[in-house]
């Protein structure tokens, strides 16, 4: 499983991110490329403690039965469930986006495990260090492939 605190998964979303422009076709979904990035930057804030978020009751109640699949090796299916605090509905402006979520990879691989593990997720509530790197890998890789990078 991949784990975005490990360098080479790190340099395969940087690079894959770097590939990525405001033409990049979606092969699902309804947001646009820079929404998506916005998305993306949304989710990794609270991984690095920028804009905490508590538990949700619903992810209190499901969690426990989830987790474990939702943690483990299988990509996230297309049309996954997304908490409404992170949909983005305004347009944005790709290249800041682009530059945002790059700089949120950076300080969230570069505050490392102990420091993710501090935060609490919207869904799982506490996680590991470990967790939170497989879980911000599949949920970048899971967009990049929306918009076949």
């Amino acid at each position: 499983m991949q784990n975005l605190f490990d360098a080479p998964a790190k340099s395969e979303i940087l690079q894959r991110l770097s590939a990525l422009s405001p033409g990049s076709p979606r092969q699902w979904g309804k947001m646009s490329a820079p929404q998506m990035l916005a998305h993306c930057s949304v989710a990794l804030e609270s991984g690095t403690g920028d804009k905490p978020r508590p538990q949700k009751l619903i992810g209190k109640i499901f969690a426990p039965f989830v987790r474990e699949g939702l943690l483990g090796d299988k990509p996230f299916s297309k049309g996954s469930p997304t908490d409404p605090t992170f949909v983005i509905r305004d347009e944005r402006d790709f290249a800041y986006e682009k530059d945002r979520l790059a700089g949120l990879v950076e300080r969230f691989c570069a505050r490392g495990r102990d420091e993710a593990c501090k935060q609490t997720h919207s869904f799982f509530g506490r996680m590991t260090g470990d967790e939170w790197g497989r879980l911000m890998y599949k949920h970048l890789d899971h967009h990049f492939r929306q918009f076949g990078g």
